[in-house]
């Protein structure tokens, strides 16, 4: 991830949340997110491993 903090990408994607989900709507098309909040979860997650982005909704082809 530390290559889309070098990149510069678009304008108005969330400064501090990077994503690599291309196929999400809300990915900005180099490395960050365009959704106007996020929701990540679930509640009882030990590790960021067990943890998922629940604001993902697949880009409409």
């Amino acid at each position: 991830m530390s290559d889309c903090k070098t990149k510069g990408c678009g304008t108005k994607h969330n400064e501090g949340i990077t994503c690599m989900v291309k196929n999400c709507a809300y990915h900005d098309g180099e490395c960050y997110c365009d959704a106007k909040e996020i929701s990540v979860g679930p509640s009882h997650a030990n590790t960021s491993a067990d943890t998922i982005c629940a604001t993902f909704k697949p880009r409409a082809n």
